[in-house]
């Protein structure tokens, strides 16, 4: 997604400098609809099977699907208070008379698939022009939002080069900005390195602590430096090599909690003591999907896709039957104050007319020493995204599980500010908790799941194994010829 062309710096601040609602609820909460325009370049680019033959599942879906206690789960009291407010929402979602659907109904959603047909038939411009162009700028009218068909029209999907890094021999391909996976992941990934994770027991008090070492340093680094490269030239040849772990590293000690007041992004001094560098490369909403896929061939894909929120603004478009997204949240409404996911953000990912938002989606796919698939995976799950993702990886390289035991296993989470090891509920035995406060850290046991991690391994005899995470759902599907 893009900021629209009306957009301003300071459009989320009231006249005392705070930060209001409308960047998450709302019609200005939306930015430019990328995901039509991505998946139709990618399509073009690599497609095999016809676009309508891809389309018309989705089609079915919105035409009609059995209501499960997982969808109900979704509809609470506030988010049923929320989609009240906008009537198509209301309508779509709330159809016992104002009230939510219950198990085993139908809820159908005629106006989506009347889009998603559009979509089918034409392309991107079933989306970005004609009808659904029309009744998007229209609700924007309605609700006070800035998407013009002038953004809708000018919207262009970016090519860029992926974040690659190794870790132990294994080759680790991820997103690149505008998103903060790939290099975020990079960096703790090579401060890890540094030290014998394979030795340790997963789930340990020793590799916790080194892993939210890691990520502490990791995530100052990614709320300071990184952004939209067509706005913001970033070091990404310093964040994401070996010589600028080990100086992150070097202020890492293995008896104490480093508290994150003391760490602050470090390129400049790195750069100041003339180090040499390698050149190359809260609680969650369901509103983010990601799949993994490998093919008859071979051909490895790994796609995370997102609204931002639960329901995104929790404005649906009228006469077209899709949420809109709230990822202007996304930016650093006001630098230096937490967002919805708690991320502490820099000026480098203010908002610009235009500008992408920064993300923390992850989607990987690794390679083993010898060049060979070896894993595809992905999660949502906000800000904590980076941190299930590698997770996953390090338990399959580090502690050699399986894809259902690396996808099952416990996570913990540290985003550098707020200043705590998050972990899920029943996920860390007491003593352990202990060992880690004792540590300096603060831990907080938090409701609910983190993540929702989709993988497949490639084994060594060539076959795949493929496991969805069972903390939310999904499905993992094989098909033969």
């Amino acid at each position: 997604e893009k900021a629209p062309l009306l957009a301003d710096r300071d459009m989320y601040l009231d006249d005392d400098g705070n930060v209001t609602q409308d960047a998450v609820l709302g019609h200005r909460a939306s930015g430019v609809p990328g995901t039509v325009m991505g998946m139709w370049e990618v399509h073009q680019r690599f497609g095999s099977l016809s676009w309508p033959e891809l389309v018309q599942p989705a089609v079915a879906l919105a035409e009609g699907f059995e209501v499960r206690q997982r969808f109900l789960n979704s509809l609470g009291p506030e988010m049923v208070a929320d989609l009240r407010a906008f009537a198509a929402s209301a309508a779509q979602f709330l159809p016992r008379d104002g009230a939510p659907p219950q198990v085993g109904d139908t809820l159908r959603q005629p106006d989506l698939a009347a889009t998603l047909g559009r979509i089918r038939d034409q392309g991107p411009d079933g989306f970005y022009r004609g009808t659904t162009a029309d009744l998007i700028v229209a609700e924007m009218a309605r609700g006070g939002g800035l998407i013009s068909h002038a953004d809708l029209q000018s919207y262009t999907a970016a090519w860029r080069e992926p974040v690659t890094f190794d870790y132990r021999g294994h080759t680790i391909v991820s997103m690149p900005p505008s998103s903060s996976g790939g290099i975020t992941m990079a960096e703790a990934a090579n401060i890890l390195e540094l030290y014998d994770l394979p030795s340790m027991t997963w789930d340990s008090a020793e590799r916790i602590h080194l892993m939210a070492e890691a990520w502490r340093r990791a995530y100052s680094d990614r709320n300071h430096y990184l952004a939209d490269p067509d706005f913001i030239d970033m070091p990404l040849e310093v964040l994401g090599s070996d010589e600028y772990a080990a100086f992150r590293a070097a202020d890492l000690d293995l008896r104490v909690a480093t508290p994150s007041a003391a760490i602050g992004p470090s390129v400049e001094p790195f750069l100041e003591a003339a180090a040499p560098v390698a050149t190359g490369m809260p609680d969650e909403g369901e509103n983010t999907t990601h799949f993994s896929i490998v093919d008859a061939d071979g051909a490895a894909v790994s796609v995370t896709t997102t609204i931002n929120s639960w329901y995104g603004s929790k404005v649906t478009v009228t006469g077209a039957g899709f949420v809109l997204n709230n990822e202007m949240d996304d930016f650093a409404a006001k630098p230096g104050t937490p967002n919805q996911f708690g991320l502490v953000q820099g000026e480098n990912n203010a908002i610009a007319p235009g500008k992408r938002m920064l993300s923390a989606m992850s989607p990987a796919i690794v390679m083993d020493p010898e060049g060979r698939l070896r894993m595809v995976t992905g999660t949502p799950g906000g800000s904590t995204i980076i941190t299930t993702v590698l997770q996953t990886i390090l338990n399959v390289i580090d502690h050699g599980m399986d894809v259902s035991e690396a996808i099952l296993a416990p996570r913990v989470h540290h985003q550098h500010l707020p200043d705590q090891i998050f972990f899920e509920a029943d996920g860390l035995p007491a003593p352990v908790v202990a060992e880690l406060e004792a540590l300096g850290h603060t831990v907080v046991e938090r409701g609910g799941v983190s993540g929702d991690a989709q993988a497949i391994v490639v084994r060594a005899d060539g076959s795949l194994e493929g496991q969805s995470d069972p903390r939310r759902g999904g499905a993992a599907v094989g098909h033969s010829n």
